[in-house]
């Protein structure tokens, strides 16, 4: 298929520098680096953490009485 397409800068350098480094075409760096955008997965589902109220309760200003405590325990 012939068109013709408008490539921001940042993607024309992109076609150029791949074009250079690879030999080839601009039809062929176009196409690479559009299948490469288009195999690229969905990104990650956003960790959220879960806590959950336990009723202790421990100051932890004072490390010192923390680490007693879990000495104790």
């Amino acid at each position: 298929m012939r068109t013709t397409v408008t490539l921001a800068a940042d993607v024309a350098a992109a076609v150029e520098g791949m074009r250079r480094a690879e030999g080839i075409g601009v039809s062929e760096a176009v196409n690479r680096l559009a299948r490469d955008g288009l195999a690229k997965p969905a990104a990650a589902p956003r960790y959220e953490h879960t806590s959950y109220e336990l009723g202790q309760r421990i100051d932890v200003t004072d490390i010192g009485e923390v680490l007693s405590l879990l000495d104790e325990a």
